[in-house]
């Protein structure tokens, strides 16, 4: 007989989600930038259904309100996130061996795809600057969802934590495509088979996050990223992300062509000219 605790359906799971009446994702506003912040520090913000749920509720807000033109990701101490939820992946996997649950694996997949894949395609795909301020430990799909973000800044207590094959899972939510641009086909090979620990120090080493910076000095420095991106023209982070993420599966000769046409389109700004203007006086 199967029990309502054995039910796994994505209308099932998400309905449980949008009942928790605890605030997991809190979000801070200051001018142009976003806060976004992971916080259930008890299970080290481990993905639940709910939490996942509100963040990408929060997320979706950020990346339609024009206002807002970076967004920082990061966990309440001690963890950025220690992944997918065990009891959620441990439910959907009983469930998806009762007779009486005909979709098989069709539920899981609808969840992995449109939370935890919705969460990296939204980053991914939004003109917003992300930063992932990865205070502690990033796991699973907690590691996947901060390597998504445009910058990664670490903590000296961060710590890189490829769970994905001892618990019987391949690399998910676009980890593959992330570490073969980065470590090449035997560096993720062996990033993933080997699933051990990486220090901040080792990371920054991997080329894994851009700066490692003593914990309580972490916001001052992400607050300098934030400085640097909110000075830019707008148009000039609304066409370079979408630009640079392009390229990594372009041939040169394509990227090249797609840079000519981004660039004569700064010709038709007033900020151009300025600049330019600025500089040649500077310079004189």
């Amino acid at each position: 007989m199967t029990r309502m605790s054995d039910i796994f359906t994505y209308e099932d799971i998400l309905a449980e989600a949008m009942a928790e009446p605890r605030e997991l994702v809190t979000v801070l506003r200051q001018g142009a930038r976003a806060t976004v912040t992971m916080a259930e520090p008890e299970r080290m913000n481990a993905l639940t259904a709910a939490l996942m749920w509100q963040l990408h509720q929060r997320l979706q807000e950020l990346a339609a309100d024009p206002s807002v033109r970076v967004v920082v990701l990061t966990g309440a101490d001690p963890a950025f996130s220690a992944g997918g939820d065990l009891a959620l992946i441990e439910r959907g996997a009983r469930a998806v061996h009762q007779p009486e649950h005909e979709q098989g694996t069709l539920e899981p997949w609808r969840w992995i795809r449109r939370q935890f894949g919705g969460v990296a395609r939204l980053i991914a795909g939004t003109d917003k600057a992300f930063i992932a301020a990865i205070n502690g430990a990033a796991a699973g799909v907690g590691l996947a969802i901060a390597m998504t973000c445009d910058i990664l800044v670490a903590s000296d207590r961060a710590v890189l934590v490829p769970a994905f094959g001892k618990l019987g899972l391949v690399p998910e939510v676009g980890t593959s495509w992330q570490l073969t641009r980065r470590l090449g086909y035997q560096g993720a090979f062996a990033f993933f088979v080997g699933g051990r620990h990486v220090t901040a120090a080792e990371a920054l080493e991997l080329g894994l996050v851009q700066e490692v910076h003593p914990h309580d000095q972490l916001m001052a420095a992400v607050d300098r990223w934030c400085e640097q991106i909110v000075a830019l023209p707008p148009y000039t982070l609304e066409m370079t992300k979408p630009l640079l993420r392009a390229a990594a599966d372009m041939p040169w000769a394509q990227s090249l062509t797609m840079e000519e046409f981004a660039e004569a389109n700064c010709f038709s700004t007033q900020t151009l000219p300025r600049a330019a203007a600025a500089i040649k006086a500077r310079r004189s």
